[in-house]
Order: structure tokens, then sequence, then C-alpha cells
């Protein structure tokens, strides 16, 4: 049996491995999570877009374990903020206090509904982006990473809907389903979400990336 490529994916989160796992495996490839590297630290993500800090986390890793690195950043963009929180999505609330309780995905959102009050159903489109690099060792030139995006297009809710997912599912609409991602089942969510589209994305440009 041929040995599969491994290939390290820059999350701790298990979950995130094995959705990239099974079609990468097909493709000759074994996916790693960080777990099993715990040489690496906590790496800075200072970038000003997605694709600049998928890179960066990649590349940091790559040099790290001398293994092709896949990363991914992900966050929300609403028009009516001019893309914000963008890059910051994680971090949006962090010039609030928490509420007795609250995490900081909830202080987030709380956040985000006060900034959109009295904005219109017309006016509250917003899209989830998710960009995954690839970085190979010694290869680490932004022309030389695989650079691949998703997108889902939807609207913001005025009051959360919804108790799965994380983040900003609960406020975040699907227009064509008609429910917010928080109340979507895991399979809906990954065939319709941003991350399920980059994936999607990377395993179709993977093989051509890896021949040139």
């Amino acid at each position: 049996m041929t040995q599969l490529r491994r290939v390290v994916l820059a999350t701790h989160n298990q979950g995130k491995v094995r959705e990239l796992a099974e079609p990468l495996k097909a493709l000759g490839v074994e996916v790693l999570g960080l777990g099993e590297f715990p040489e690496v630290g906590d790496i800075i993500e200072d970038g000003t877009t997605f694709a600049d800090n998928a890179c960066i986390k990649a590349a940091a890793v790559a040099r790290i374990t001398g293994l092709t690195s896949i990363a991914d950043d992900s966050g929300l963009e609403v028009d009516a903020l001019n893309g914000r929180p963008g890059v910051y999505s994680a971090r949006y609330s962090d010039d609030m206090p928490l509420l007795e309780g609250e995490t900081r995905d909830a202080c987030n959102i709380r956040k985000l509904i006060a900034e959109m009050a009295g904005v219109p159903d017309s006016g509250r489109t917003a899209r989830f982006v998710c960009t995954m690099a690839a970085v190979r060792p010694g290869l680490y030139a932004r022309e030389q990473a695989l650079i691949v995006s998703g997108a889902w297009e939807g609207r913001i809710l005025a009051e959360c809907r919804g108790t799965n997912g994380f983040g900003y599912d609960p406020v975040f609409l699907d227009e064509e389903l008609g429910i917010s991602a928080a109340e979507m089942t895991r399979e809906q969510k990954m065939g319709r979400s941003h991350r399920g589209c980059a994936v999607r994305a990377l395993v179709r440009a993977w093989p051509a990336w890896l021949a040139g």
C-alpha cells in the first residue's frame, strides 16, 4: 500500500481535521492536527486580510514541522458596517466588558445587534468568508502558496435564533433555507458554509498545486 503524504492542518479542532481528512485521503494525503505537534506554540496573526493570516499561520507551521501545512482564517463581513468585523471577528467586542456569565461570542453578537439597530432588512446583507492557504516547507513566498476562498451569503438578524453552531451563527440568516446558521444540522451547514466551500476548492486545486 502506498504511504500517504502527511500534511498538517494548523488547528487543534479535531472536527476541522476530520472534515478535511476524508476528501484529501482520496488524493493520497493524511491530515494531522496540531495536537500531534506540541512544539508549535501560539502564532501571531497580524495580517490585514484573511489570506494574510492564513498564509502567516501555514508558513509558521511548515517551518516548525517540516511538513506541508494548511491553515485557514475566517470571519463575518457586514455590508452596513463597511465590511466589519472582518479579520477582527473573533475579537470584535474586545473593547466591551463581558456581562456576568457572558461568553465572548455572545458579547460579539450583542455588539453586532446594537450596531445594526435601525438598519432595514434590505441593508442587513452580510457574508461569512473563509480563506485557506497551503504552504510547502522552504517555499514560503506568497505566490508559491495555494490560496482558496469560500463565501456564504446571508443577512443579519435582529435577534438570535437557534442553539447549534458557534460565533455569529445565531444571527446569520441563510435566506435560501430561511433558517439561521445556528438552526442547521452539521450536514446542512457543511453543505452551505464558507468553510465547506473553501475545503471543496482546496481539494479541487490540490493535485495541480502539488504538481506545479
